[in-house]
């Protein structure tokens, strides 16, 4: 019986989306060295959170993911809706993001719309961009 082999294409798309996963992994674990290995530390990295200015830079990229994990005691994450698009060494992926979070004062959840790319160098895909917005909730409509 032969092997199922995967096409060139295929077999990116799989590493993109490992390198999103370990994106996740590295968030809902709030490890700042598992999310070192994630990013391009380059001055071209960007970088928005939900409510937050543009974020440019490894430096100050990373000193973001800090402060969110220095106040932050748990978080779970879940993605769904994930769609990839490739073009040469670019991937970007959009998703949903569920997320669930405990701080000191409380916690929270968010419905967050993220769009996450990624560079490729060598057999390694890494992320140069994330922005994740939240997604309004729709509550009841009134009609006066």
């Amino acid at each position: 019986m032969a092997a199922f082999s995967h096409s060139p294409v295929q077999e990116a798309e799989e590493k993109v989306r490992e390198a999103n996963r370990r994106f996740y992994l590295a968030l809902e674990g709030l490890d700042l060295e598992r999310m070192d290995r994630v990013w391009l530390h380059d001055d071209l990295v960007k970088c928005v959170h939900p409510g937050w200015e543009l974020l440019s830079g490894w430096d100050e990229v990373r000193e973001s993911w800090a402060r969110i994990f220095e106040n932050t005691e748990r978080m779970r994450v879940t993605i769904s809706n994930v769609m990839v698009q490739m073009e040469g060494d670019i991937a970007w992926v959009v998703c949903n993001e569920n997320i669930t979070s405990t701080t000191k004062s409380g916690f929270d959840t968010a419905l967050v719309l993220a769009t996450n790319i990624f560079v490729r160098r060598g057999e390694n895909w890494l992320m140069i961009h994330h922005h994740a917005s939240p997604v309004p909730v729709s509550g009841p409509t009134t009609v006066q």
